[in-house]
């Protein structure tokens, strides 16, 4: 089982947890015509084997949005930070 160190709430079970997407994606601008960028955005992701960024939110527990790096290999996490301060 997959067990997150919530920064507030300490180490529980990944089901508290939903997972959120690919915090390493950068969204096209608001205003950025390029249907090809928006495409890339929506659809054409990588499937790393390795760390990787991605987002949770802890739903059952302080609802705060997290940052999570974990081997997609092995299910390792190498970090876990609020997502407000890797994104500011």
């Amino acid at each position: 089982m997959l067990r997150i160190e919530c920064p507030c709430c300490g180490l529980r079970d990944h089901d508290e947890f939903r997972y959120g997407g690919d915090a390493s994606v950068t969204r096209p601008g608001y205003n950025d015509p390029d249907p090809d960028a928006w495409y890339r955005y929506v659809f054409v992701r990588p499937n790393p084997a390795g760390l990787h960024r991605e987002f949770w939110q802890h739903v059952a527990g302080c609802r705060e949005w997290l940052v999570v790096e974990r081997d997609t290999r092995n299910h390792i996490i190498a970090s876990v930070n609020f997502a407000r301060k890797s994104l500011a």
